[in-house]
């Protein structure tokens, strides 16, 4: 097996006109990453810094190409078969709309969702299993950082309603420090009657919610449940009334007085790590 050392790498290729079509995946990011009249989600999976690259390179996804300034793109040691192109910051900020303090972005085809079924089963489907399941979260940078944590936390995958962010839009990744590309994900076409399927496949779920009825969420005891989904709603107006009724359990994170609840990503963070 090659080994960093005498392994064929790309040399990155010197870009001196913004206008180059070589790096069109890149041109003005800031208002999107996808051409302009295109659907959402059908773009290109940009990644930004040097670490979320090197998640990118060891993901599934296909690299299109690698962007940055100089010395950063040369240090990844990318792949022969991975384009590779440098510019100085001002021709590289022109070319993506801002100034990339993180020195390096990637871009890569788009994987389809998981297929449902798959998903809810894993790889083994009598082995434990975590998943969260978001609805109408729309922020694409908690989406981000919620993928981040249970990544970290040891979540097997999430289920997204029809109204959620896109998890590989650019924000969404930079926030997950590319993790969000090594967590399966699919979406829960009928809300809330897809929980259903949830609880076919032998998952309890926990709807997260302040309210003050709610059981205590470590009274929820991971080992006499173990498959078990966290549903999480958007920042602000939290869980719907019809999606807490379709869980089996309404849960909520024990505070001191005075606080009445925690940001989204916070208590998502609290919630996996409390079920792992």
């Amino acid at each position: 097996m090659p080994t960093r050392q005498n392994r064929d790498v790309s040399a990155p290729v010197l870009i001196t006109d913004p206008a180059d079509p070589r790096v069109a995946d890149f041109r003005d990011l800031k208002a999107g990453d996808r051409p302009a009249g295109t659907p959402r989600g059908t773009g290109p999976v940009i990644v930004e810094g040097v670490p979320a690259v090197e998640r990118l390179l060891a993901s599934p996804y296909r690299v299109r190409a690698v962007f940055g300034v100089p010395g950063r793109v040369a240090a990844l040691e990318l792949p022969a078969d991975v384009p590779a192109y440098e510019a100085d910051k001002w021709v590289l900020s022109e070319v993506i709309g801002f100034r990339l303090t993180r020195g390096v972005v990637a871009s890569a085809d788009r994987r389809p969702p998981a297929e449902l079924d798959a998903l809810l089963a894993g790889p083994d489907p009598a082995a434990p299993r975590r998943l969260a399941v978001l609805e109408a979260l729309n922020d694409a940078e908690n989406l981000g950082s919620i993928a981040r944590s249970a990544v970290a936390l040891g979540v097997d995958g999430v289920l997204l309603d029809p109204r959620c962010a896109d998890p590989l839009y650019r924000r969404s990744v930079r926030v997950s420090m590319g993790h969000v590309l090594s967590l399966p994900f699919a979406v829960l076409p009928e809300w809330p009657g897809g929980l259903t399927r949830l609880h076919e496949a032998g998952y309890l779920t926990v709807a997260l919610t302040p309210a003050a009825d709610a059981v205590d969420l470590d009274d929820v005891d991971p080992r006499a449940h173990p498959r078990t989904a966290v549903l999480l709603g958007a920042e602000g107006p939290g869980l719907t009334v019809e999606a807490q009724q379709a869980a089996r359990v309404r849960a909520r994170i024990p505070m001191r007085a005075g606080v009445d609840s925690l940001g989204v990503a916070a208590a998502a963070a609290v919630a996996f790590a409390t079920l792992r």
